[in-house]
């Protein structure tokens, strides 16, 4: 790319699933980039980090997104209130009006969103009201003075996404499935690279452009039919899909919200976008963001490059990525003398027959289907229950199975706090009475050994969190205390295995030397 075709470019959204694939590739396309982040350490891990600007504000604070637009010549708004509750319209309308005006403010060239793919001819009030305020959303930037492309998509296919995850879910848990009506409903889905492609096509489009455009994959298909595909391409028999009129996208949320991943406060807009046809009425973005050779990717291709990804453990962002709506985000209170009253702690310390090295491999792999090296059945009835009042349960897993980075989601954690080598701090995001955090620390030890620490903190919230506390207290020595004990132990048998394997090699290395050797 040439100079004059490079763009400065603030991205809003960069913790979130598309933000954080979408910066890479604008770094890739020769542009510079800025992102805004509510919590700029989500962003301090990840590989590119050290290749672009960050700027700490709020898309509702004007004076922030002033700041954060000031000298850019693209932005990319990238940011939703999905699933935040009943307010999330005025958030959404009041926090575009501000980015517009500032934008314009700024001297911004263009603005680019990607909302949802609207059905032709269905009036706004009978939208679900996500995607009615997507709609908005996209209006207000391009009324906003700036040129404006909006991207309008409907299900979004990639490693990570949650439109991918629900998919994944439902397909390989229920071989025989009765699901709502919606199954019947025709999408047009599209692969994420061809969105992002899309996306940063879109930063030096002529400066006449303003409008949407419709953006999707090849092939338009039942959600029956994705579901079909999908066994297909995993390998798995023919599923058995029974649609129930009966199950309406509310009652379907609660159903998806148990089967899967996806916590219920982002099933429902799911589901609800799916209540219409949702099939682009146009190509028109072809005309200035050109479809090379074999794109876009039709539905089968884009399955196996997501599914591919995942069984490589190469998701980059996921869903999760950003925090879930309703999930405590306070910082870990400093203590002693915190001024914001009780603070349970449960504290475990063990002396580690192995290095802190391999003690730190052991605390850095935790949890997803590694495990959390305590009482299953404990973890396992504490993520259903969660699952049961609208939580996140213990299906999200983790993004890395060897790797985390602050903000990353593990499990009902999210990661608030890395020291590589030293110490990972996890906040819940389970539905609490309360703040929740657990922290896993490695010291070094005397003799080659290491001391592991580990301490579990909550700050009860009214009456009900300290009942929480004490009726979960006695089972506290079974959980963490099995923890501490598990995780001491995993560490001294990786590091007998490989001095073991180590021994081993050295005594072949000195049996293949001995028979090398010339006889006198």
């Amino acid at each position: 790319m040439s100079d004059s075709e490079s763009r400065r470019c603030l991205v809003t959204g960069a913790t979130g699933y598309l933000g954080g694939r979408l910066v890479p590739e604008l770094l890739a396309a020769g542009h510079r980039v800025r992102c805004l982040a509510r919590s700029p350490e989500k962003l301090r891990d990840h590989p590119w980090a050290g290749d672009v600007e960050i700027v700490r504000g709020d898309v509702t604070d004007a004076e922030s997104v002033g700041d954060a637009l000031r000298g850019m010549e693209v932005a990319y708004y990238l940011v939703h209130a999905l699933g935040t509750g009943s307010g999330f319209e005025e958030t959404d309308r009041r926090a575009a009006r501000i980015f517009g005006e500032q934008a314009r403010a700024a001297g911004v060239r263009r603005i680019v969103y990607l909302g949802g793919l609207t059905p032709a001819g269905v009036p706004d009030r009978e939208l679900s009201p996500h995607l009615r305020s997507r709609a908005e959303v996209g209006r207000i930037l391009l009324g906003s003075g700036v040129p404006a492309t909006v991207l309008r998509a409907a299900v979004v296919i990639g490693s990570g996404s949650a439109s991918f995850e629900m998919l994944r879910y439902l397909t390989e848990r229920l071989p025989v499935m009765v699901t709502p009506s919606w199954v019947r409903t025709r999408i047009q889905p599209i692969a994420v690279r061809d969105a992002l492609r899309y996306l940063v096509g879109s930063a030096t489009m002529p400066d006449d452009v303003c409008r949407a455009f419709d953006i999707g994959g090849p092939d338009v298909l039942t959600y029956r039919q994705m579901m079909s595909r999908y066994a297909a391409v995993a390998g798995l028999p023919d599923r058995l899909i029974v649609p129930v009129p009966l199950l309406s996208p509310g009652l379907s949320s609660y159903w998806v919200g148990l089967v899967t991943p996806v916590p219920r406060s982002i099933a429902r807009p799911l589901a609800e976008s799916l209540r219409h046809e949702v099939v682009c009425a146009e190509h028109d973005i072809a005309r200035y963001v050109p479809d090379p050779p074999g794109a876009p990717l039709d539905f089968d291709a884009s399955l196996a490059l997501a599914l591919q990804r995942v069984r490589d453990a190469r998701v980059s962002t996921r869903w999760s990525s950003a925090s879930v709506p309703g999930a405590p985000s306070d910082p870990l209170p400093t203590d002693p003398g915190w001024a914001g009253g009780s603070l349970y702690t449960d504290r475990r310390e063990r002396t580690v027959d192995a290095g802190r090295e391999e003690l730190w491999r052991v605390i850095e792999s935790i949890g997803g289907e590694n495990g959390w090296h305590s009482y299953p059945p404990a973890w396992a009835v504490r993520g259903w229950l969660d699952r049961l009042v609208g939580g996140v349960g213990l299906r999200r897993g983790r993004r890395d199975a060897q790797r985390l980075r602050v903000g990353d989601s593990l499990d009902f954690w999210r990661v608030e706090e890395i020291e590589r080598g030293r110490l990972l701090r996890l906040r819940a995001e389970m539905r609490l009475p309360g703040l929740a955090w657990l922290e896993m620390y490695a010291d070094d030890a005397a003799a080659g050994r290491s001391r592991y620490r580990q301490r579990a903190l909550f700050h009860p919230r009214g009456l009900l969190g300290h009942a929480y506390w004490w009726s979960v207290a006695p089972f506290h020595a079974l959980v963490f205390g099995g923890m501490a004990r598990n995780i001491a132990r995993a560490a001294e048998s990786a590091e007998r295995a490989e001095s073991a394997e180590s021994a081993e090699s050295a005594e072949s290395s000195e049996s293949a030397g001995a028979k090398a050797a010339p006889r006198p």
